[in-house]
This record gives structure tokens, sequence and C-alpha cells, in this order.
């Protein structure tokens, strides 16, 4: 939690970016057509900087449970 007081818009925005995170998360690289960013901003309606968001979402959960201590 960020400790923001989100309204009804900016919840939306966040929903959508985790929506677009969780996607990339349960697609396997193979089966997206595509660079990540224009693929989000056309599958998703988010802006370029929510697709990048979203990008570097994925990018931390994916690498946590690959790295190794």
């Amino acid at each position: 939690m960020t400790g923001l007081d989100l309204t009804p818009p900016e919840h939306q925005h966040s929903a959508v970016i985790q929506q677009a995170v969780q996607w990339l998360l349960d697609t396997p690289r193979h089966e997206r057509q595509g660079a990540a960013v224009p693929l989000l901003k056309a599958r998703f309606g988010l802006s370029t900087g929510e697709a990048v968001a979203a990008v570097r979402e994925f990018n931390v959960r994916w690498r946590a449970p690959h790295e190794r201590s």
C-alpha cells in the first residue's frame, strides 16, 4: 500500500496496471506479439508511462522467485 488516498480514477488506473502485470506474468514471452510497452498500450489502453510502470512491476515480481540468495 502506498498510503495514498486513491480516488476512483487513480484506483482504476492502478487496477488496469495490475491486470497488465498479471497478464505479463501469465503469458509466456513466445506467445506475446511484439515489444511489451506498445503491446500493453494497445491491449489495456495504458499510457506510455503506465505501460512502463507495468513492465517494471512485472520485472520485480518475476525476478523475485527466480533469484538465488
